[in-house]
């Protein structure tokens, strides 16, 4: 009897529809602060805290976010366009029903996170920490992600579409659902044996094979001559 062929499931991203919003005018962002229905544009969040803050129906465009603390806030219904900077800490953080565009970020912390429903679309992302993060229903789109670290994280599904990943560490991640098919270029540094739980297209592994191989101790190697 033939085996069933086992389907991926695609994530189930919704579409940010924001209600009109009121400008952000306040002097800086506050610790624990309630943000509702504002947009936040072209401004400079660099340094400051919102540790553990609530942004419901809001949009950040082309913030400056260098070293702003954003551990443990709250990122509902909400956008984040254009945003740039170096070390942005949202270890902790949770974002529902949101959508990254065109970001370029340095170092971005987002340890221990939770992400239901994202869509990143777009932009440049170095040195991503992802470490023990919980990734539902995600979509990175056309962005190019160098050295991300999901080490120990949890995937279920999350797709990769016409993504660039470079070096990308999968140490001890746990996948389900997790399509990267249509990733342009796949370079894993580490992590290639937990792969169990994504799907992969047949060119992806054949480029992956030699990892693979190392990984349950296979030597490749040419024979001695062909045969007479």
């Amino acid at each position: 009897m033939a085996k069933a062929r086992r389907t991926t499931t695609a994530a189930r991203v919704a579409e940010v529809r924001l209600p009109p919003l009121e400008p952000y005018e306040g002097g800086g962002l506050e610790p624990d602060g309630d943000y509702d229905g504002l947009e936040f544009s072209g401004l400079d969040l660099g340094g400051q805290s919102g540790r553990g803050a609530r942004f419901i129906d809001c949009a950040l465009r082309e913030c400056a976010l260098d070293g702003t603390e954003l551990v443990r806030a709250r990122f509902v219904d909400s956008v984040l366009s254009g945003v740039r900077g170096v070390g942005a800490d949202l270890g902790g953080a949770s974002l529902r029903d949101v959508e990254v565009a065109d970001a370029r970020l340095g170092g971005a912390q987002l340890h221990g996170a939770a992400l239901e429903r994202v869509l990143i679309r777009g932009g440049k992302i170095d040195y991503l920490n992802l470490r023990e993060s919980r990734l539902t229903d995600v979509v990175f789109q056309g962005c190019v992600l160098s050295e991300a670290d999901f080490g120990g994280a949890q995937l279920e599904r999350v797709e990769f579409r016409d993504c660039v990943l470079r070096r990308v560490d999968f140490t001890a991640v746990r996948m389900n659902d997790v399509d990267l098919r249509t990733v342009a270029e796949l370079d894993i540094a580490r992590g290639v044996e937990r792969l169990a739980g994504a799907v992969i297209s047949t060119a992806q592994l054949l480029d992956l094979a030699p990892a693979f191989a190392a990984q349950i101790g296979v030597r490749v190697e040419d024979g001695p001559g062909g045969r007479g």
